[in-house]
């Protein structure tokens, strides 16, 4: 009885737990909230000051005594409280909207490569939240169901979720993952490459929320039918002086292709482990790629070249995720089998 009025009153609630972005999707209402992962702190009281959008134009404004922090790095919780509080300030704030009983049930997207000990981090950061009830998705399962792909088909899928600390890619079938890989290369090591190109190239000197709004602008994986141009801005390091440099997407490309390449290797390698009968599934249906890097101009032609398949972008690929932990807890009984392992037993020992 007390669980009906629970499932009444509040809202069930699906998280991204993304390394660059944390979307909600609220049941009934859709995508609620998409903010960056970014908790801003004073360092002298312990107060957190910012969370979200707000906390994000602080980065690389802020006096000495307030940092900027992301508390996820890589796809994994590097600071658990700041994390937990930031969960509490999401679910607070979609409950404060939508919703009576500040409990939800929820649904959170991992990288497929965690461990049991930061699954159960996660978990316990959504229970220390307010949650009622927690489990975990693998993001490129919740991903596949948000793109609209037959997971529980007996046919194999082949997803791409390219975020901004990982990049995951599984071939799904019967509501499992067959065969998965998990790297540490996605658009946050593309920031880098930019900004350690710009260093070594023009001597030059930029923060990683500049190279991201560049790879945003004319970033690409493969050469375009028209190159385009923006302007490196940043300090020169050899006078100090602020200094501006037009550059192409042909040079933006150089500085990003290592991370590029490795992405392209591991679609290659997981196509390699594949069983045969699966293969052929997915020669049908082609390669589907999700997440914020699947946006980067001309990578599903990349792929396609390498792997002599179709490629194709989801529709809404930042919000595949998102929408995935909706869909599943609209109908639990159907994605029993998706959930990652382990994590019922710890949800019903609650």
């Amino acid at each position: 009885m007390f669980e009906d009025l629970f499932n009444l009153f509040s809202r069930d609630i699906g998280v991204d737990l993304g390394t660059a972005n944390t979307l909600v999707h609220v049941g009934g209402k859709g995508i609620v909230i998409s903010e960056p992962s970014v908790v801003a702190k004073d360092l002298k009281t312990g107060q957190i000051l910012a969370i979200g959008a707000e906390a994000k134009r602080m980065v690389g404004r802020t006096p000495a005594n307030i940092v900027a922090i992301r508390p996820l790095r890589d796809g994994v919780i590097s600071d658990f409280e700041i994390t937990e509080q930031m969960l509490r300030y999401f679910i607070k704030k979609v409950h404060d909207r939508f919703a009576l009983f500040p409990h939800p049930r929820v649904v959170i997207g991992i990288p497929s490569g965690v461990t049991e000990v930061e699954k159960r981090a996660v978990q316990d950061a959504a229970y220390s939240a307010g949650a009622r009830w927690a489990r975990l998705v693998e993001e490129p399962m919740a991903a596949a169901i948000g793109a609209g792909l037959p997971v529980g088909e007996p046919s194999g899928s082949l997803i791409v979720d390219i975020g901004g600390g990982t990049t995951e890619v599984a071939v799904i079938s019967l509501g499992g993952i067959v065969v998965s890989r998990s790297i540490r290369i996605a658009g946050d090591e593309m920031d880098q490459d930019i900004v350690a190109y710009a260093r070594r190239e023009f001597n030059l000197h930029m923060g990683e929320r500049t190279a991201e709004d560049i790879k945003i602008a004319i970033g690409s994986g493969y050469p375009l039918d028209e190159e385009i141009s923006t302007y490196f801005r940043g300090r020169d390091l050899l006078t100090g002086l602020p200094r501006a440099i037009e550059v192409t997407s042909a040079q933006i490309r150089e500085a990003i292709e290592p991370s590029v390449q490795q992405i392209v290797d591991i679609v290659k390698d997981t196509l390699e482990e594949t069983p045969p009968e699966l293969l052929a599934d997915i020669m049908d249906q082609g390669i589907y790629l999700a997440g914020g890097g699947g946006l980067l101009r001309g990578l599903d032609r990349r792929i396609s070249e390498a792997t002599q398949m179709l490629v194709h972008i989801a529709d809404d690929p930042l919000t595949c995720v998102a929408r995935g932990t909706g869909k599943m807890l609209e109908d639990l009984p159907r994605y029993e089998r998706s959930f990652s392992s382990d994590t019922y037993a710890i949800a019903a020992a609650r």
